[in-house]
Formats: C-alpha cells, structure tokens, sequence
C-alpha cells in the first residue's frame, strides 16, 4: 500500500489588506511594516470633538503648520513596527545588561580618577531628567501628530527615552554603592546648580510648544543634536584619558541610539521640507531658533567639564556639525 501526498495550491484572492492594497494596489504584498503603518490611523466617524481641545478633532492635520499631501509619506527607514521595534531594543538590552555585569566584575568604575568621578556624576546624572522631559515631549508629539508612519516612532522613542534615563539612573547606583544618594545630589543640581539652569529652562520650555512638528524639530534635531555631540562625544573623550572606559561601555546604548534615530529624524524632516517652500521655510526657522538656544544652554555645562576655552571650540563644534547636517536635509540653516 502506498500514500500519496498531494498538495493543492490555493491563490489568495488578494496579497494583502484591504486598506493597504487600496493604496498599493490588490495585487503587491505588502511587507509587515507596511500592513502594520499605512493608513492605520482613523480619520472619520468621530462622535465628538475632545473636550480638553474643542478646536480640533481626535486626529487633525490642523495641529501643526505644516502641511503634507500625504502624511504618510513621512515613513521609518528603520521599518519599526511593534515588532521588529522590540527585537532591536531586546538585543540592544541584552548588550547593556552584558556592559554593566562587566564593568561590575572587573570593577572599572572604581579605576576613574576621584575628581573625574565628581565630573561625571555632576554633567551625566542630571541628564535623566532631560530624558524625562524628552519622554513627555515624544509622547506629546504621538498624542498630537497626524499619521501612523509618524505617531508610532515617536512614542517608540518615548520608551526609548524612559530606557536612557533608567540606564543613567543605574550608574549612578553604581557610583554611590547602591546607596542612591548621588541620584538625590543630581537632583538638587538639576534643581540649583547654575550650569544646569539653561539645560532645565530649554527642557521645560519645550514642554509647552503647541505645534508638535516645531516640537520634533526642537527635541530630536535641535536639542539631541548638541547635547548627544557634547555629552556621549566630547565629555565621554575627555574621559578616556581618566579611566572613564567604564562609562564609556555602561552609555553605549546612547550612542548607538542616537546614530539610529538620526536615521528615522533626518528622513521626516527632509521629506517635510520637500513638499513645499512653506514648510522648508517654518523647518529652517524652527531649526535655527531652537538649536542657537540649545547651545547656549549647554554652553555653561561644557565649561564646567571642558574648561571655558575647550568648551567654546566644543560647542562651536557641535552646533557647526549640527547645522552641517541640517543643510544635507534641505534647509537653509
């Protein structure tokens, strides 16, 4: 007796969603990041418009002054959805988890030179509550934008931004013994130190920008731009010199972020500023406005970690960098 197995071939009737072939059309599949992006959000139907904002409707392009003809053209070159965003950030924790069990063996954080250990603690560990404030503005920007290719990166980001600030939280555990004493001390700087005055006035400003596009320009160009450059880059140099090579490995997670970001960052603001002369124009001026504050805040801080000479060529460098970058956006900067 033998069995033949036979298999049928069935040919679906179409590839892909309704919503998503409506666009792409019946006969194109889609890929996952596509079918869990394009046209996802809701755009009629609505019973009421939000008491807390009687001006506008749940999702209204009107939010911002910027226009699109298709907002969902603004994508994720990263491709994130819910999740591949969750398979990088689990390897990228994996790695962290692995930086700080190795630095704790070996215990590197105790090769830093004393005075350098003072250093970091004073110019790193406030910078959770500039992540803080950063986590409110990214889900501001996912509560207030138009478009799901937009809305959900940015409240990936919020997380990522509650990540950073625990990773900041966790050396400074380890700075103090598990104490937590050095968290309390970088709160009262954040609160009174006056190198941190400019960081915490620039920080709660943005919590009050009304248009989230010019918010977005603000926090993840403008602010990240010089900030990362001169936190995880020039202060993170000078270190190296210290025995900072534990801090070093402990805030890798930053940096490696901020590069990938800037992918998803640039991509947004560049097809924004392609679709008209009118939004080239508020982008390049949102842009200039925020990042000149963003250095001059960081300006006082550099100086306390640099020296005042080292830390004008450092800011100077970062915002030159920063406007370098602008420029290959599309904006007059």
């Amino acid at each position: 007796m033998t069995v033949e197995i036979k298999t049928i071939k069935v040919e679906p009737r179409r590839q892909t969603f309704g919503h998503i072939a409506r666009r792409l059309g019946a006969d194109k599949a889609a890929s996952r990041y596509e079918e869990a992006t394009l046209d996802v959000q809701a755009t009629a139907n609505f019973h009421y418009k939000p008491l807390w904002g009687a001006d506008h409707w749940h999702y209204d392009e009107r939010r911002t002054a910027i226009r699109m003809a298709d907002w969902y053209a603004l994508r994720d070159p990263r491709q994130f959805y819910y999740a591949t965003y969750n398979i990088a950030r689990a390897n990228q924790y994996q790695a962290t988890e692995h930086n700080f069990e190795f630095v704790e063996k070996r215990g590197m954080l105790g090769l830093l030179d004393p005075a350098w250990r003072e250093t970091v603690a004073f110019y790193l560990l406030p910078m959770r509550h500039v992540e803080w404030g950063a986590n409110m503005n990214a889900a501001m920007m996912c509560d207030q934008g138009y478009g799901t290719a937009v809305t959900a990166p940015c409240i990936f980001s919020a997380g990522d931004r509650l990540a950073m600030a625990q990773i900041i939280g966790r050396i400074g555990l380890a700075l103090d013994g598990n104490t937590g004493s050095s968290l309390d001390t970088a709160k009262e700087r954040w609160m009174t130190a006056p190198e941190w005055q400019g960081l915490r006035k620039l920080t709660e400003d943005t919590l009050v920008v009304k248009d989230w596009f010019e918010l977005f320009v603000a926090q993840n160009l403008a602010i990240d731009g010089v900030l990362h450059a001169l936190v995880y880059g020039r202060f993170d140099a000078e270190g190296q010199r210290l025995g900072g090579t534990g801090v070093s490995m402990l805030t890798e997670f930053m940096s490696e972020w901020f590069a990938e970001q800037s992918r998803w960052v640039d991509s947004v603001i560049k097809t924004a500023a392609a679709e008209c002369p009118e939004n080239k124009a508020l982008l390049s001026g949102w842009f200039a406005a925020w990042s000149a504050r963003a250095a001059e805040a960081a300006a006082p801080l550099a100086a306390r970690v640099l020296g005042e000479e080292e830390a004008r060529g450092a800011v100077a460098e970062a915002l030159g960098n920063l406007t370098a970058r602008a420029k290959t956006l599309g904006l007059d900067a």
